[in-house]
């Protein structure tokens, strides 16, 4: 495809001079630009397929160089970023030093928030109204897109009930595809099934109401007439219920596929006072019928092209095994010995390999949507009642629920497991999902046991210590292939690491899977004549303060860890290390700088960052040197 239109663009203001079929080619040529994108990379794609309409109706409605608007989750800005001139750099997207896979403001003025967590779009969409009202005398639009999958997360209603207070003219749209990456679940999900099939409805409740409190009623017989009436009327207008008794204007459901009627339903409801909620039904994957079968495959495929019948052929990415893999089978092996083991996960059963547990396991597979403070309340009442439950969720998803971690498991010492994929750099992904935070965060709670695998050797080793604790235990794992270290393995003690050599230089400390690259490292080194140990560390909470003053015994010492430096594994080192009174001078701490990340190729921001097994030869030979220089 030549794509004509979307070159030719340089922002929404263009749109409005294209005639209605160049408009129906534009929503063809975005499809075919989002397939350029699949074959060579990882990227979102069923979601952006399926808002292409609800994109450009947008863009031709409201003026969001002045209005506002937040896409929620940001992983369907595509289209958007199509619209808003940045067709020439799109090849570019989700690489290294390209375009990010979410909105960006350093990239765009059209980009208000970087939005990769679900939920926040309509409180953040509300203070920037509330801010406009008071600093700008023209009038302001602000409009949230929010999906099904995020909407019964609390924050939401929260914002909702908020904006319905202040009586704010605000407009949220309800991308309504059944899903999130999974199919949609809990009674809100059976609500807005419900809704789908309703009558259209225009938020006219208020106006029925206000015409049959106002018809005189004579006798018994009559009231109870009346009273049956208004009960069918509500019934009939069941889809926008809820929404209205919240304080919103409900309008729809809409075909989000018909551009003039989305066009016509925007320009209704642009000017309407006070807060509404448009319900716009979108199929995920429209346009593309292998995505619109299966929508959670193609939510984040892998590369693929296609033949000239238009098959779809993979293109075979070379990896193994994953350690999502590795430890949702352990999981499942120990849901068939002991039946008081549980999974939660919030959304998230595909991304983590979940389905046969669910499938095998269905009474004891609990998914409670995009609620994550909520899943872990639920874990913590199971856990007291006598359960082992196994919190599977993304480390930078779990953040959300700090408050539930340290009230509702911490403080209760409950034998909550957390299992938190994704930990540390998630490549194209970005600064969102780079889970870089959980071994400070939760190192910080008394009780927890903050551990790591470093291997796929250590993953059933560890969860087995983590279902039998009577703390909460904290284990954390990467979005990569495993690693398989060739040694004799150690048994698995509490706060005990494990040594797999020691050095007369200096000692390399090694938290998670970082193990592969420390040794490899020493290898380097003792080619070069510096010898150096390697220590897996296993626990970052409680440390092994005893291989803090053997490390130091032997000569210099470097912490290696995929997590912020600040408040991780080299800063509990550190202080172990002043506990005892050592000296620091030869210590050395890697890990990632107070900065946020930006999205890239996980080996290559390794490499960037020092946390590889280069870095750690270019650190150790430093050390070694200054050490050689000082005697």
């Amino acid at each position: 495809m030549s794509f004509d239109l979307l070159r030719s663009l340089t922002g929404p203001q263009d749109l409005r001079a294209l005639q209605d079929s160049e408009l129906q080619q534009l929503a063809g040529e975005i499809r075919e630009a989002l397939l350029t994108v699949v074959e060579d990379r990882a990227a979102h794609f069923a979601s952006n397929l399926g808002v292409v309409e609800l994109s450009i109706a947008l863009h031709l409605t409201f003026d969001f160089s002045k209005d506002r608007l937040i896409w929620d989750t940001g992983h369907q800005i595509y289209p958007h970023k199509l619209l808003t001139g940045r067709f020439p750099e799109f090849s570019t997207i989700r690489r290294r030093g390209g375009l990010m896979g979410y909105p960006n403001p350093v990239e765009s003025e059209y980009d208000l928030f970087v939005t990769g967590h679900a939920g926040s779009s309509v409180s953040t969409v509300l203070g920037m109204k509330a801010a406009d009202d008071l600093l700008f005398k023209e009038k302001r639009r602000s409009v949230a897109v929010i999906g099904d999958g995020a909407l019964p997360s609390g924050i939401v209603f929260e914002a909702m009930n908020n904006a319905a207070g202040m009586e704010t003219d605000l407009l949220v749209i309800l991308n309504d595809n059944k899903m999130g990456i999974c199919p949609r679940v809990g009674g809100l999900a059976s609500y807005l099934d419900k809704a789908r099939i309703a009558p259209f409805y225009n938020g006219l409740k208020r106006d029925i109401s206000w015409l049959l409190n106002r018809v005189p009623v004579v006798g018994e017989s009559t009231e109870k007439m009346l009273s049956s009436f208004k009960d069918a009327v509500k019934s009939f207008l069941h889809g926008g219920m809820l929404f209205e008794e919240m304080g919103f204007r409900y309008i729809g459901p809409v075909d989000g596929h018909d551009l003039n009627s989305l066009r016509k339903y925007l320009e209704l409801v642009r000017d309407v006072r006070g807060p509404v909620l448009l319900h716009v039904l979108t199929e995920k994957g429209h346009g593309f019928e292998p995505a619109c079968k299966d929508p959670v495959r193609f939510h984040t495929p892998s590369p693929f092209v296609r033949d000239e019948d238009n098959e779809i052929l993979p293109v075979s990415s070379g990896s193994g095994r994953s350690y999502t893999e590795v430890v949702s089978e352990t999981l499942h092996n120990r849901m068939q010995s002991d039946n008081r083991v549980c999974v939660l996960t919030a959304a998230m059963c595909a991304g983590n390999k979940l389905e046969q547990i669910r499938a095998d396991f269905p009474e004891r597979f609990f998914d409670t949507g995009i609620c994550e403070s909520h899943a872990v309340a639920f874990a913590g009442g199971m856990a007291k009642s006598g359960m082992r439950p196994v919190v599977d969720i993304y480390s930078t998803f779990l953040q959300r629920s700090f408050d539930q971690i340290f009230q509702e498991v911490a403080l209760q010492n409950l034998p909550v497991v957390f299992c938190m994929d994704r930990a540390g750099l998630c490549g194209p992904d970005g600064p969102t999902h780079h889970g870089v935070y959980d071994n400070s965060y939760m190192r910080i709670f008394p009780n927890m046991i903050v551990t790591a695998p470093a291997d796929e050797q250590e993953v059933p080793l560890l969860l087995d210590f983590a279902l039998q604790s009577s703390s909460p235990v904290s284990l954390r794992y990467p979005k990569t292939a495993v690693d398989h270290v060739e040694r004799h393995l150690a048994p698995v003690v509490k706060g005990r690491c494990e040594v797999l050599s020691e050095g007369t230089d200096g000692t390399i400390l090694s938290s998670g899977t970082m193990l592969a690259q420390a040794v490899r490292a020493a290898e380097e080194l003792q080619q070069q004549g510096i010898s150096v140990g390697v220590v897996n560390a296993r626990f970052v909470k409680p440390i092994d303060e005893q291989m803090v003053i053997d490390a130091a015994a032997r000569g210099f010492v470097i912490t290696i860890e995929e997590n912020t430096i600040v408040g991780g594994f080299g800063s509990a080192v550190l202080e172990a290390a002043a506990a005892h009174r050592l000296s620091t001078d030869r210590f050395r701490i890697l890990g990632l700088p107070d900065q946020f990340v930006e999205h890239g190729d996980r080996g290559e921001l390794l490499a960037e960052l020092g946390l590889d097994a280069a870095g750690l030869v270019r650190t150790a030979t430093s050390l070694a040197m200054v050490q050689t220089d000082s005697h």
